[in-house]
Parts: structure tokens; C-alpha cells; sequence
């Protein structure tokens, strides 16, 4: 009878053990689990900032299109200017220029035909 209440004392103790155990275990998974939702969360906030990257970066190659086209038109708006104003020529007789001071009377004037008209 002793040798039996032994072994059901020994399976009681085995049995604790194994219950702290399943415990031990449950409380580990309990951890992997709250590490892996705060790893989930980070991994969706640097993919939201990839794609913002991404976004600023399109809207960047977008911008230097424009801005290489606006320098493509320049440059043609340039020589058309160049050739336009290639026809006129200065007299370079020795003449002092007008300087703007005394335009000023001739533009009031032009102003004046011009409202005039």
C-alpha cells in the first residue's frame, strides 16, 4: 500500500509539472503571438512609407519631364527670339543711345494714341 501511495503521490508531482509546463509553454506562445501583431504593424507602416516614397518619386520624375520639356520650349522660344530680332541693327554711327529718361514723354505719348484709338 505504501509503494502505491508513492506512485500516486510521484504521478501527482509529474502531473504538476507537466500543468507548469503547459503554462510555461501558453505564456511563450502568448509572447510570440503579441511580438509577431507588433511585428505585423511595423511591416504595414514601412510598406505605407514605401509607397509613399514611391508616390514622391513618381510625381519627381513627372516634375523633371515638365521641367525638361518647359527647357526644351525655352531654348526653341530662344532662337525663334534670337532670329526675330535678328533683323533689326543698330546704327553705329557714333550717336549716343536715348537714354530711358527721355523715351519717357514718347511712351505718355504713345499711351495716349493708343487710348485714343
Amino acid at each position: 500500500m505504501d509503494a502505491g501511495s508513492a506512485l500516486v503521490g510521484e504521478a501527482g508531482k509529474t502531473m504538476e509539472e507537466i500543468v507548469g509546463s503547459v503554462k510555461r509553454v501558453t505564456d511563450i506562445i502568448g509572447e510570440i503571438t503579441a511580438a509577431s501583431h507588433e511585428q505585423t504593424q511595423g511591416i504595414e507602416q514601412i510598406n505605407q512609407a514605401i509607397t509613399q516614397m514611391d508616390q514622391v518619386t513618381q510625381q519627381n520624375a513627372a516634375l523633371v519631364e515638365e521641367a525638361a520639356a518647359a527647357a526644351q520650349s525655352m531654348q526653341e522660344q530662344a532662337g525663334n527670339l534670337v532670329e526675330a530680332v535678328s533683323v533689326f541693327r543698330l546704327d553705329t554711327d557714333g550717336r549716343t543711345p536715348l537714354h530711358p529718361s527721355n523715351l519717357e514723354p514718347r511712351l505718355q505719348d504713345w499711351r495716349e494714341a493708343a487710348d485714343k484709338s
